[in-house]
């Protein structure tokens, strides 16, 4: 899971605001209420069910997460990041993750792209 520093204020749910032209947005791990969201392993257990949609003529992988819903740590705090894309490639995956924020009452935030991590040597 890859860690990012973004100095950032609280999201607040944008369901109603994200435009058109969103490519990927975050579902934090924590509520509308700011407490953190449990179990801790949520984030890997949500991207885990999501796995079988990714983009085709991808390589078969033993364990992998798809590319439209992928964990990620943002200062310390675990979240999803999913992409648009997957609306279009499969609806009702989709609800299904905006219906799970919604009902866990899961702060969303809109995201930017971000660069690949630097590789340690």
């Amino acid at each position: 899971m890859y860690e990012w520093k973004l100095n950032t204020p609280p999201a607040r749910p944008i369901f109603s605001l994200m435009s058109d032209k969103t490519q990927e947005f975050f579902i934090q791990g924590v509520t509308l209420d700011g407490s953190t969201f449990r179990p801790s392993d949520w984030a890997e257990r949500l991207c885990g069910v999501m796995s079988c949609f990714r983009p085709p003529n991808t390589r078969d992988a033993h364990l992998y997460y798809s590319a439209y819903v992928r964990p990620i740590m943002i200062n310390r705090l675990k979240c999803v990041v999913v992409s648009s894309k997957l609306e279009q490639i499969e609806p009702a995956a989709y609800k299904f993750l905006m219906s799970f924020a919604r009902d866990n009452e899961l702060q969303v935030a809109e995201a930017c792209v971000l660069p690949e991590p630097p590789v340690k040597k």
